[in-house]
């Protein structure tokens, strides 16, 4: 593929056949990088990342989660984070080689499981982005009511765009607004966003479920590969003490904070963040 060029599409199969769409950048000879996104985000998250990464030599591998954009849904509308957890490991074994793991949030919570628990994915290394074994309940707070904000959904793309705008204040306005309409999707005469609304009944409640820190510490800690945990400098999600009680208790985690960046590192500051993650990518063996 020649820099520069438009992703190819491909399928995979998670758990229980759910149907996962990719956009893959980069040659088929070279090392595979997976970028997984976070909950009510989509593939098109990674669209500044994946082009600049298989630019250094990676081949980089972006799926929509299930239940997000254009993967099927869940039958039962089930979203438990081990049924993200067994996509991973599924979408990992049909590779067949031993990818990098960049995850944010839901992703990086879904590849710390399907790395550090029975069976672990065969994975080089991990990067975790804004999300650690323990959340700040407000900043969870704050997501989940956004997500449920508007469940009827929005006029027009613009409409959606501002209401973006408004949540993520610290973030430039977009130039072009309707690159936004790769996250919503048509419903009737309305945009509604590119996610199974049954998936916040999943979430609301159990993202610090009693035992679930130290669940993700051990996953860590088994894991045996490196791994870098970047922290938005301003996010309301993962607090410094949070992200440094982590690496302490992981003696194979190190951190790097992205400066002016909040949760969604990187939407927020997409050149310092691939500025902060290529030294790590570059020293794994």
């Amino acid at each position: 593929m020649t820099a520069g060029a438009p992703p190819q599409t491909r399928h995979f199969v998670g758990h229980g056949g759910v149907l996962l769409t990719a956009d893959v950048w980069g040659e088929a000879a070279s090392p595979p990088l997976v970028l997984l996104h976070g909950g009510g985000q989509t593939r098109h998250a990674w669209d500044r990342t994946g082009p600049r990464l298989a630019a250094l030599g990676w081949r980089v591998v972006a799926p929509d989660l299930r239940g997000h954009g254009t993967s099927a849904w869940s039958a039962d509308g089930v979203y438990d984070l081990g049924l993200f957890a067994d996509d991973v490991r599924a979408l990992v074994a049909e590779l067949g080689e031993r990818p990098v793991l960049i995850g944010a949030s839901l992703g990086g919570l879904s590849s710390l499981l399907a790395a550090g628990e029975a069976p672990g994915a065969a994975v080089r290394a991990l990067v975790l982005v804004d999300v650690a074994h323990r959340p700040d309940p407000r900043g969870v707070r704050r997501i989940t009511e956004f997500m449920r904000r508007r469940p009827d959904g929005f006029a027009d793309v613009g409409e959606a765009a501002a209401a973006v705008s408004a949540y993520l204040p610290h973030r430039p306005r977009p130039d072009d607004p309707e690159r936004i309409r790769n996250n919503l999707r048509r419903h009737g005469d309305r945009w509604v966003w590119h996610w199974d609304p049954r998936m916040l009944d999943s979430f609301e409640g159990r993202m610090d479920p009693p035992g679930m820190a130290e669940r993700l510490l051990d996953a860590a800690r088994r894991t045996g590969v490196p791994i870098l945990l970047v922290r938005g400098g301003v996010s309301d999600v993962v607090r410094g003490d949070i992200a440094e009680q982590f690496c302490d208790r992981v003696p194979h985690a190190r951190r790097v904070d992205v400066a002016d960046a909040g949760h969604m590192v990187v939407g927020d500051r997409n050149e310092r963040f691939i500025d902060a993650i290529v030294p790590f990518l570059e020293g794994i063996e």
